[in-house]
């Protein structure tokens, strides 16, 4: 097998590895932030999921508000790690502060798209099957429910047409474009 096809296969399995774990720790933090309801299901699974980790760290590292700080460390610090095991099959050494802001990025980026998906699955849904109960729906409500609402509220009154949809998926390539490309080429500029 050739080392560059090897390195490629290593790259993808440390990033799916890791991405899975990071989103799951996202949505724990995203659900305790908009208080989704803990006894859903999906949110049983984030929970148990994450708690072996989180747990330990509970007794030393406080609450950010709502949500657990060990939570933002553990996604932080796994991003970071992701980067410098990716970057290091490649033969780059990267520096300390440039694999943190670029994880920072990273995580903004991942918490839009999360957003973004939440919404895109929240339409289609209202579409085919509106006013269904479902503990998925229900979680991508909790979700994005609190920052639709403040879309409607900037948005005048469409005749029975909701278009905070549309001004949120705006808005959101608005941050990706204008917030995070800028901190994670910053980033990348300190490796």
């Amino acid at each position: 097998m050739d080392a560059p096809y090897a390195g490629n296969a290593l790259t993808f399995l440390v990033q799916v590895a890791f991405g899975l774990y990071i989103l799951i720790l996202m949505l724990r933090v995203m659900l305790q932030l908009f208080r989704a309801d803990y006894y859903n299901p999906l949110t049983q699974f984030v929970v148990r999921f994450t708690e072996p980790v989180l747990a330990p760290l509970r007794r030393v590292v406080p609450r950010v508000g709502q949500i657990e700080g060990g939570a933002l460390i553990v996604m932080l610090g796994a991003q970071m790690l992701e980067f410098w095991l990716v970057l290091g099959v490649r033969g780059v050494e990267p520096s300390l502060a440039g694999l943190a802001v670029v994880a920072v990025a990273e995580l903004l980026d991942l918490c839009t798209t999360v957003f973004f998906w939440a919404i895109l699955i929240r339409v289609v849904l209202s579409w085919v099957n509106p006013g269904s109960r479902h503990p998925v729906s229900d979680v991508i409500h909790s979700l994005t429910e609190p920052v639709l609402a403040q879309a409607r509220r900037a948005l005048p009154a469409m005749g029975g047409f909701d278009l905070s949809p549309i001004l949120v998926l705006v808005g959101l390539q608005l941050v990706n474009l204008l917030l995070i490309a800028p901190i994670r080429d910053a980033g990348r500029l300190l490796f």
